[in-house]
């Protein structure tokens, strides 16, 4: 969905968007554009964040980037202007444009002695002179640079070489969006940091040397730390040492615990596994990635594997179900979303391939592929997570034999897939080297009993182990 909104014949803003099903905010990766470029109806400015997703965001209309409102690495709540576009560049008396605001921080208009035009700021070409609030900073300035002084004060009083500062001077503290980035993973204050670089300007190294008596508070001994400690407020910023890094859960990875704790503790999970010989499944891969009709597609043994869940489904289709807990109604499935999950750098995702059942193996050969790709390249979609109604996970692309997997919210089963490796196996009433794997299916025993879960694992296996039956049986 597109949000935007008209401030004036000139000036139009562009909000915002809800990118999924009912988000409420998203932060901001990266931005493609600055103040100052030309942009036309269709261009991607932004990149960001949902809990689902990276999606980029188009502008709907052309003209000259005017401001942009928040800086990379900021939450912004949907609804909220991110960017403003001059639609009609060149017309008199217009104001400069205004550089990204930083993260979480409150952007002062021009006083009105100063001249007019652009005011050095970290990035872009100024802030414009403009009565344009932004949300104000968790937790005062003045309680930092006071608890600065503190632990500078105490560090002194204890033989160490950092002087007692000054707080800077009241305003927005100058420094570029990375010394922002470090100073907010350190849980250092920009505006108890003194500058040392040209203009004002807060470098890594101050943001370094700022971070330094911090640690070393924490390292003195307890009973001088203790008047220190206690002045200390928490934060919720990343803090690094040489013993444990806390990193903020956002985002990707904060939705993923959500929901898993979520299923967790809401679907009552059974698991059930079974080891399967699946020699003639590795025999079949090879010759399909020779067949002239699988030219151009990834063909590996994830691919047979879906198709023969998918032939399970087909024969014990009350497994393919939701649990409707608003009306008490168990909700069967006539389509089959098949969900791969994948790891990608943002935290594990599962995007699902809508309408598996209705697929062709070539067909279900480039979904996958494609699904694969868009994962790892971090571009896929929200509305491409969502609806999902039974799920694979590949752990044996780890080298691990199994697992007991947690069922993706909403859906009734997912099955887990161990490492394939060669095994001695009895075959033909004698021990032979084999390829074995094992299968884990975890299903929601409010909709699947003991009995389908069964057959639904059994006829995956009895497949996996005689491909034939994806003729015979499909």
């Amino acid at each position: 969905m597109t949000t935007m909104t008209q401030t004036s014949a000139r000036f139009r803003e562009f909000k915002m968007p809800d990118v999924g099903e009912g988000l409420t905010e998203a932060e901001i990766l990266k931005w493609f554009v600055q103040p100052g470029d030309t942009v036309t109806d269709g261009q991607v400015v932004c990149e960001v964040e949902t809990a689902k997703a990276a999606v980029e965001l188009p502008i709907p209309f052309d003209g000259v980037v005017h401001e942009l409102r928040f800086a990379e690495g900021t939450t912004v709540d949907v609804g909220e202007v991110i960017i403003t576009v001059d639609v009609a560049p060149g017309s008199e008396d217009a104001p400069a444009p205004a550089a990204a605001a930083p993260a979480q921080e409150p952007v002062e208009a021009a006083p009105a002695e100063e001249p007019k035009g652009r005011t050095p700021v970290l990035v872009g070409y100024g802030v414009a002179e403009s009565s344009t609030k932004r949300r104000p900073r968790k937790g005062a300035a003045p309680e930092a640079a006071a608890v600065a002084a503190a632990v500078q004060a105490e560090l002194n009083g204890h033989g160490s070489a950092a002087p007692v500062v000054d707080a800077p001077p009241a305003g927005r503290p100058l420094a570029k969006p990375p010394v922002r980035k470090l100073a907010k993973d350190l849980g250092i204050d920009l505006a108890t940091v003194v500058p040392t670089g040209k203009d004002g300007i807060i470098t890594r190294e101050d943001v370094h040397a700022a971070a330094a008596p911090v640690a070393a508070a924490v390292a003195v001994a307890p009973e001088a730390a203790e008047p220190v400690a206690a002045s200390v407020p928490e934060t919720p910023a990343t803090v690094g040492s040489a013993r444990e890094t806390r990193i903020p859960v956002k985002g990707v990875r904060k939705a993923i615990a959500q929901a898993m704790v979520g299923s967790a503790f809401t679907a009552p999970h059974v698991t059930e596994f079974v080891t399967v010989d699946v020699t003639r499944t590795m025999k079949l891969v090879a010759e399909l990635k020779e067949d002239k009709e699988m030219a151009g597609v990834r063909v590996n043994p994830l691919l047979v594997i879906a198709k023969a869940l998918l032939v399970a489904i087909k024969r014990n289709p009350e497994v393919n179900a939701a649990w409707d807990e608003a009306n008490q109604e168990i909700v069967q499935k006539h389509y089959v979303n098949l969900g791969i999950a994948a790891a990608t750098p943002r935290g594990l995702i599962v995007p699902n391939i809508k309408d598996a059942q209705d697929k062709t193996l070539p067909q279900l050969a480039a979904a996958l592929g494609e699904l694969v790709a868009t994962a790892r390249d971090g571009k896929t979609s929200p509305a491409a997570m969502a609806g999902g109604t039974v799920t694979i996970t590949n752990v044996g692309v780890f080298g691990v034999d199994t697992g007991t997997p947690i069922l993706n919210p909403g859906e009734s089963a997912i099955l887990a897939v161990g490492a394939i490796k060669l095994q001695p196996w009895v075959h033909k009433g004698k021990v032979k080297p084999r390829q074995v794997t094992t299968l884990a299916l975890s299903f929601d025993h409010r909709l699947v009993d003991g009995e389908l879960g069964s057959k639904v694992l059994a006829d995956v296996a009895a497949i996996l182990e005689q491909p034939k039956r994806l003729i015979t049986w499909a």
